[in-house]
């Protein structure tokens, strides 16, 4: 039977000192993004905080609180002059990327450093495509980290999000990055899939990170466990069958390795070669936050 394989990012491999996991705990967050140090709510962290409130307090610049029934909409509480923008670069053997960090209304900065895992995964296999060029379609793409892998690995990239604003962030991601060419469409994941394969369109590598519910552009509904089954189905409608890419991001509390596991081998013909897990972050005390549940695989015949 194919184990699933857990995967730790070792940040210092990936982003040298411009990101850290200071510490987690006390459903919070503690994360250095380059000059700037941020404290925001995380569901998953019910242990305790290694670092007293007053290191907290002392150590963060910007401070996410939610709003009184909320679990995303909140203010931010900045200390000191903390900026609009400011940009992180991301360097590997393989890859060279800059990202913009900005504070949100939704808790969020713009990037998922966890996501450095998946990103050199799609580095590595990239290059083995015997297609040249291959054609890579990101489904909630958000700003964009994948789909500037996949383009700087010499994809051809369509890059799917419902939310303009978020399309906007991702193509300065694209020109900071030194990069072009990617095709950016503000679509209903679901809808957009469907189209392409009434079509008859394949694309040679698929990446998904769906939330756990959403809204399109034109107020369509998403709810992970409803409709991720039937985005799978439509996703296999437009992979191509002699040589693909697949992965999928998951971030819900509902949802175990198991269950991804299951989804994906009911639907595709999935290879012994397979990886699938938790993807997380050590914080700087060494406790594993968990950050999402993947599956992954490139397959060729």
């Amino acid at each position: 039977m194919k184990q699933s394989t857990s995967i730790a990012i070792e940040t210092p491999q990936f982003w040298g000192n411009n990101y850290q996991l200071i510490d987690s705990g006390g459903f919070e967050k503690l994360e250095k993004f380059g000059e700037f140090t941020v404290r925001r709510p995380e569901p998953q962290a019910i242990w305790g905080k290694s670092l007293s409130e007053n290191e907290w307090q002392k150590l963060s610049h910007a401070h996410f609180k939610k709003e009184k029934g909320s679990q995303e909409r909140g203010q931010w509480e900045v200390k000191g002059k903390v900026p609009d923008k400011w940009f992180m670069p991301y360097q590997s053997d393989r890859l060279q990327l800059s990202f913009k960090i900005s504070l949100s209304s939704f808790k969020h900065v713009g990037l998922f450093p966890e996501q450095a895992s998946n990103w050199e995964f799609l580095a590595e296999k990239i290059p083995l495509f015997q297609r040249p060029n291959p054609k890579f379609l990101n489904l909630f793409a958000y700003t964009g980290g994948a789909s500037l892998v996949c383009r700087q690995m010499g994809a051809e990239v369509t890059h799917v999000d419902s939310v303009k604003p978020v399309l906007s962030w991702a193509r300065e991601n694209m020109e900071v990055s030194k990069l072009d060419g990617i095709r950016w469409m503000a679509e209903d994941a679901l809808k957009f899939v469907k189209r392409e394969a009434r079509r008859g369109n394949f694309y040679q590598g698929i990446l998904l990170d769906p939330p756990a519910y959403g809204r399109g552009p034109d107020g369509e509904k998403w709810v992970l466990e409803e409709q991720i089954e039937d985005l799978l189905l439509s996703v296999k409608e437009i992979l191509d069958p002699e040589e693909h890419l697949l992965l999928s991001n998951v971030y819900s509390l509902g949802f175990s390795t198991l269950v991804v596991e299951n989804l994906m081998n009911g639907i595709f013909d999935v290879p012994s070669s397979a990886e699938s897990g938790e993807l997380y972050l050590n914080d700087n005390s060494d406790k594993k936050l968990p950050l999402g549940v993947f599956h992954r695989y490139y397959n060729h015949i």
